[in-house]
């Protein structure tokens, strides 16, 4: 579940009308002023987005678009033999061994050289990677479970997907919420 972040400025509609009267009847000076007023604002508007913004807008429109698409592509392999789409453990090995696999370590490897600027980014972005490396470790034993014929490691791969999922649920929920914080509106495709 990608998401695309884009910015957005609150403005006021009431701004402050500046009316100075020079002598003379000053129509021309009163339309200056509010020019160079008007300009000003949107100057300091410019400006209001501030370090985290700016990393937010950064982070989800260009640093993480490698990331996604590798994360689409292994949770689609998955999804496509997992649950109902299971058809037998050849298939699902086969898939998770040349596709799943391969892209989330590709995934976490991205991951792990996104640049960050902030802290606050950081912290959430940390409980991405995290939850990805705990999906990885249950795409792996996954593995281990398919070759032993091991019902019992199945029920741990799934207890680590599990705790991945909530993680990165978390990592969603908290970059929605830094988001708000610093006027970024988050689209969800």
């Amino acid at each position: 579940m990608f998401l695309k972040i884009i910015p957005i400025l609150f403005i006021h509609s009431g701004l402050p009308f500046v009316h100075i009267m020079v002598d003379g009847g000053g129509v021309m000076l009163k339309k200056r002023v509010l020019a160079v007023l008007v300009f000003s604002f949107f100057l300091v508007l410019a400006g209001c987005g501030g370090p985290v913004q700016d990393d937010i807008l950064n982070y989800i429109n260009e640093e993480m678009k490698t990331a996604q698409e590798l994360e689409d592509k292994a949770v689609s392999a998955y999804e496509g033999v997992a649950g109902v789409n299971y058809k037998d453990d050849q298939t699902m090995y086969d898939a998770v061994v040349n596709v799943v696999i391969p892209n989330y370590t590709k995934l976490i490897t991205e991951l792990e050289d996104v640049p960050i600027e902030t802290d606050e980014l950081k912290e959430i972005h940390d409980l991405y990677l995290s939850g990805a490396k705990l999906q990885l470790s249950a795409f792996e034993k996954i593995i281990e479970a398919l070759e032993k014929q091991d019902s019992n490691l199945i029920d741990e791969a799934n207890q680590l997907l599990e705790e991945g999922r909530l993680q990165i649920e978390d990592y969603n929920d908290q970059l929605d919420e830094l988001a708000i914080e610093h006027n970024v509106e988050i689209e969800k495709e």
